[in-house]
């Protein structure tokens, strides 16, 4: 596994699609969620004291990443929908209880799976070889490609992906358009429709 640092800058790269989907403040509320749950898949070592089960065990599979992803995206559609489409600072269009759970399901998603993907390039160097695909595939996955608390990969790959991003910040101009948009500013002809009390035309 890579430290911290890493686990943060790896997510970082897994997110960055984001600005093709979301948009620009969409993006960056999605990399921050990515972000913030990367450390998901730890949560054994918090739980292997009150349950049966061990470092770099269930808890670093795809399965269980994807189970929590569902479950905290269906949590999220049913009782944030609301609260986001009554903060105008959040959204400048409704948000729908569809692109709610898609949000957080894929960003839970992207964030528990990058921190498995770099787990796979330092296991087992100090901890125990990861079983990602299980229960699918139940044997373990060994890439060992970089040591544990190497500051050069661990720094340099946060650097890589700050970069990144900026750079996506900057650019201005997206390849995909989607009905998940977050956040997009009202063009001419939808604040006129609102200034006139028209609907909206999509």
């Amino acid at each position: 596994m890579v430290d911290v640092t890493g686990h943060f800058g790896m997510a970082l790269l897994f997110a960055a699609p984001a600005w093709a989907i979301w948009g620009r403040r969409g993006a960056l509320g999605f990399t921050a969620f990515a972000v913030v749950t990367a450390m998901l898949p730890d949560v054994d070592l918090v739980l292997r004291h009150y349950l049966p089960i061990i470092h770099h065990g269930v808890t670093h599979t795809v399965a269980f990443v994807a189970v929590i992803s569902v479950l905290v995206g269906a949590c999220a559609a049913r009782w944030l929908t609301d609260f986001l489409n009554d903060h105008r600072s959040i959204r400048s269009t409704a948000i729908s209880a569809e692109t709610v759970f898609v949000f957080a399901t894929a960003g839970l998603f992207v964030g528990g799976t990058s921190h498995i993907f770099a787990d796979l390039l330092s296991a087992p160097d100090i901890a125990a070889p990861l079983s990602p695909f299980w229960p699918v595939y139940t044997e373990a996955v060994i890439v060992d490609l970089v040591y544990y608390d190497n500051p050069y990969w661990n720094f340099g790959l946060l650097g890589v992906a700050v970069g990144l991003h900026l750079l996506l910040a900057w650019h201005e101009r997206y390849p995909l358009e989607t009905r998940y948009r977050i956040g997009e500013s009202i063009g001419r002809d939808d604040a006129a429709s609102e200034a006139s009390g028209e609907p909206e035309r999509r």
